[in-house]
């Protein structure tokens, strides 16, 4: 039987032990479930009332309680962990974080880490306003694919997902699931989220982990849940409509081979 992958769901708030808490229940569900690789969504330890609020709790790399815990757990329960993003400490740049998003391996090393690059500076139709960049500064522009014990795993977030040139760029280096950790929004995330983890899937032909925030946080922030995992042919294999959850679904590799082979998109490209 193929090794699962899961997508976990959670209605973060401003209470730091409390989403590291929620977090591990998760955890050791999916694990419990047969998962090797679980993702967590963004901002999963913290999400406060006002963007800059996360400035409080930025850690230097490899050092603080939000990923001591990463590090134990996954160790622990000897599975791979896409953590979402945590507020890493930016250097030289005192007033903001970076979006980090880390993967932790099965012995609780760090594997790979993917720094966020396109920042969420937007008018919502209907009268939100998000300024991610007052508080993020974002990561250099590099497609980061890391290796793991369920496939080559291409790492991305949220805001990420409108921009096709990012996922094809990982496919390209070889990944075969797209990771993506989100707080979508609830108004942009009933528009356009299934949409375009959908269209990445079939693009790139490859499998898509979307694990989102769910519900009202902190300053009356409303995101849109909907967690799920989609397969290479654009399917819906699984998926978490509302509540903190769990889904999971076993990528068949050899029959994602196979898909690339007789319809080879990806080769047939002509633009770089």
């Amino acid at each position: 039987m193929n090794p699962a992958i899961a997508a976990i769901q959670m209605n973060s708030s401003d209470r730091v032990l409390d989403n590291l808490y929620v977090a591990e229940q998760m955890l050791r569900e999916a694990a419990r479930r047969g998962a090797w690789l679980a993702v967590l969504p963004e901002n999963f330890a913290f999400m406060g009332a006002r963007e800059r609020d996360k400035l409080a709790h930025a850690e230097p790399p490899g050092q603080g309680p939000i990923q001591e815990f990463l590090a134990t757990i996954s160790r622990e329960l000897r599975l791979w962990v896409v953590a979402g993003t945590i507020p890493q400490a930016a250097p030289g740049d005192p007033d903001r974080v970076l979006a980090a998003n880390p993967v932790y391996g099965a012995d609780g090393s760090l594997a790979a880490r993917y720094d966020k690059i396109h920042l969420f500076d937007v008018e919502v139709p209907g009268g939100e306003s998000y300024r991610e960049s007052n508080s993020i500064r974002p990561g250099e522009p590099n497609a980061v694919v890391a290796g793991t014990a369920v496939g080559k795993v291409g790492l991305s977030v949220c805001y990420d997902l409108r921009f096709p040139e990012l996922y094809r760029r990982l496919a390209a280096e070889g990944a075969e699931i797209l990771c993506v950790p989100s707080a979508f929004t609830a108004r942009t995330g009933e528009a356009h989220w299934e949409t375009l983890l959908r269209a990445r899937a079939i693009e790139n032909q490859c499998y898509v982990v979307a694990s989102n925030q769910w519900g009202e946080h902190a300053g009356g922030r409303r995101t849109w849940g909907h967690s799920m995992i989609v397969g290479p042919w654009g399917e819906v294999l699984a998926c978490q409509d509302d509540g903190a959850g769990v889904v999971l679904a076993r990528p068949d590799r050899a029959a994602q081979a196979k898909l690339r082979q007789d319809f080879p998109v990806l080769s047939h490209r002509r633009l770089a």
